[in-house]
């Protein structure tokens, strides 16, 4: 819009004599748009600007007239004529700078909003990139050391059975137990491993990663027997949601789905994800024994040194979604279940768009 009117100004002045107009840049060190960049306080064009008062061209053809938001002045209107400026050519060229001015100053606004909003989605892309960087070389260093150790000692225990004399029932039980110990680590340790960092993810996007999550939660039986996880996507989301938002939804509803299986005796996990209006919604519900949210917080928070609780696990979801400049409830009480639900602004695709 600024250059639009700017545009009008420059037509209308013109229709009389010729006119360009220069913009003060942001640092406010020279005068710049449809005329060449003008350092502050050179010529009659950056006497005006360092001054904020109208000036007559030394040649005596034209006049700079000053745009002013308050005393400050934002931009100049140079008014070229073959001789003396008429008067009432600098009154309409006068009178359009007072419409120019409040128009640039919405715009600069505008744009400056528009540059931290930028700027706070790239700190929130870098930070969760950071996050997912740590948990890759966590997972690289767990797959080739504590992973490779677990593995030769399973080796290492079952050459130890075979060579253990059969008379020795005693030993040959303690290996077997020692060995089915090494196994379960090892199954742990891999599944510690795909959580870090599912290859999933990065391989088919965030729908396929939240199937595959369903998939492994109801593979074993939990606490209570076999759960049932169900995931319901509303929408192509994958070309919609930059891939730090998918990693952000993604740990949520991983945590979500691990406080269910872990914690809350459930049967039936529904997930469901949708992206409209701007915003993409992560709900998780279990039928499980619920809790008392005030509560969990509270403990939290008085505990003295940070552990492995559900309330750090919650936190930990609201941080991601706060990160990202959106929100997490939880609602649940004894006996009723769990809704986990993450609501995240989707970033509009980058369109420059000049304004002033």
């Amino acid at each position: 819009m600024a250059e639009e009117l700017a545009g009008l100004v420059v037509r209308s002045a013109r229709a009389l004599t010729f006119c360009d107009v220069y913009v003060l840049d942001d640092e406010e060190r020279a005068l710049e748009w449809s005329g060449p960049a003008v350092p502050l306080g050179e010529g009659d064009v950056g006497w005006v600007a360092a001054h904020g008062r109208a000036r007559a061209h030394t040649d005596g053809r034209g006049v700079a007239i000053p745009v002013r938001s308050g005393i400050t002045t934002i931009a100049v209107v140079d008014v070229r004529s073959a001789g003396p400026c008429p008067d009432d050519d600098v009154a309409l060229v006068t009178a359009l700078a007072e419409l120019f001015a409040p128009v640039l100053c919405s715009c600069r606004r505008l744009r400056t909003a528009r540059e931290r909003e930028h700027a706070a989605e790239r700190f929130a892309e870098r930070a969760v990139e950071a996050q997912e960087a740590e948990r890759s070389r966590l997972s690289r260093e767990i797959h080739d050391g504590i992973a490779q150790r677990l593995a030769s000692l399973g080796f290492h225990l079952s050459a130890a059975e075979r060579a253990l004399p059969e008379h020795h029932p005693e030993g040959l039980a303690q290996i077997m137990i020692a060995r089915k110990l090494c196994e379960l680590a090892a199954a742990e340790t891999r599944a510690a491993i795909g959580g870090l960092r599912p290859p999933v993810l990065d391989d088919l996007g965030l729908s396929a990663a939240l199937a595959t999550l369903a998939r492994e939660a109801g593979d074993g039986p939990g606490p209570s027997g076999v759960l049932d996880v169900s995931v319901t996507v509303e929408g192509e989301l994958e070309e919609e949601l930059p891939d730090h938002v998918q990693t952000a939804l993604y740990r949520i509803a991983q945590e979500a789905v691990g406080n269910s299986l872990r914690h809350a005796s459930a049967t039936c996990v529904d997930l469901l994800l949708e992206h409209a209006s701007g915003r993409v919604r992560l709900k998780v519900t279990d039928d499980g024994r619920g809790f008392s949210v005030r509560d969990v917080f509270a403990q939290g928070a008085r505990a003295e040194r940070p552990r492995r609780t559900d309330s750090y696990g919650l936190r930990g979801m609201r941080e991601r979604a706060e990160l990202l400049g959106g929100r997490v409830t939880v609602t649940s009480r004894p006996g009723v279940g769990t809704t986990v639900e993450a609501v995240i602004p989707v970033p509009a695709r980058p369109n420059r768009v000049r304004c002033g």
